[in-house]
């Protein structure tokens, strides 16, 4: 049973056999720690500018309008960047009771099930945002506050996210369905 403690040293999933389909899984973890990475200096900037706005606000009385924006900015990009990497650890919640109590082949069905479903799910959102994206940048929508930061921003920031999600998926599917070894029965018994 997974409590989300675990460290971080936790070995990914094995290769698939494919050489096109294993560069592009090396190809993403590669990608997905880079951006692991660039979203934990992104939570340290975001918490030295909330602490920057507390500070300013209550022991100077000067006020700061963009702080909230550009954290929320911020930390849209550090949820949705980090997706991936989550994913391919399968760190996101799943119900194990089902996996405790299915026989292997069924589960092992639910799993990729599950997947297919996800990729689709996460595909659609996808999508979805980069036609937000697009019509934020045509029509050069901003927030309403006084600072008004562009809303192409957080939207690009979600359509990527949810992109390399949805890259993930897939390719945890057709690595599954393409190893002798099944990596779903590898999963219920980790």
């Amino acid at each position: 049973m997974s409590h989300g403690f675990e460290p971080v040293t936790a070995q990914l999933p094995a290769l698939p056999d494919q050489q096109w389909l294993r560069a592009l899984v090396v190809a993403i973890n590669f990608l997905n720690r880079q951006i692991v990475n660039a979203s934990m200096v992104g939570m340290f900037i975001t918490t030295l500018v909330l602490t920057y706005s507390v500070v300013s606000r209550y022991l100077f009385q000067v006020p700061t309008d963009w702080q909230d924006e550009a954290c929320v900015f911020m930390l849209i990009g550090i949820s949705f960047f980090s997706a991936a990497y989550v994913q391919s650890y399968r760190g996101h919640i799943g119900i194990e009771v089902l996996s405790s109590m299915l026989p292997p082949k069924i589960n092992a069905l639910r799993l990729i099930l599950v997947d297919i479903a996800s990729a689709a799910f996460c595909g659609f959102f996808s999508w979805k945002s980069w036609t937000l994206f697009h019509e934020a940048w045509v029509e050069g929508q901003t927030t309403s506050s006084t600072f008004a930061p562009p809303l192409w921003i957080p939207y690009a920031m979600m359509a990527f996210g949810m992109t390399l999600l949805s890259l993930q998926i897939v390719l945890q599917v057709m690595t599954a369905l393409l190893k002798k070894n099944d990596h779903y029965k590898k999963v219920e018994t980790a």
